[in-house]
């Protein structure tokens, strides 16, 4: 079975869930208590992007970001991390 890997943008603000979100796939994006739960619901949310890409005959961006360089913000917590999913 084939996989990609995206690269994924973490990030929680103090008082706040986790976020996730895919800069290779715009809206594709969400949200937890834990880190863990956050990881496995973008994971799905990636998974059913692709799926409704190509079920809408749509092409399914290859990944483009490898790398970023980071940068001092305003949250909490703000990093970068990879999901593999099925290709």
């Amino acid at each position: 079975m084939t996989t990609i890997q995206y690269l994924v943008r973490i990030n929680r603000d103090s008082g706040s869930d986790w976020a996730a979100s895919v800069p290779d796939l715009p809206g594709c994006v969400a949200t937890g208590k834990t880190l863990d739960s956050t990881l496995g619901r973008i994971e799905r949310a990636i998974e059913l992007h692709v799926r409704g890409l190509r079920e809408d005959g749509l092409p399914v961006p290859r990944p483009s970001h490898r790398t970023v360089t980071p940068r001092r913000t305003k949250r909490e917590v703000d990093f970068y991390a990879t999901v593999e999913v099925a290709a």
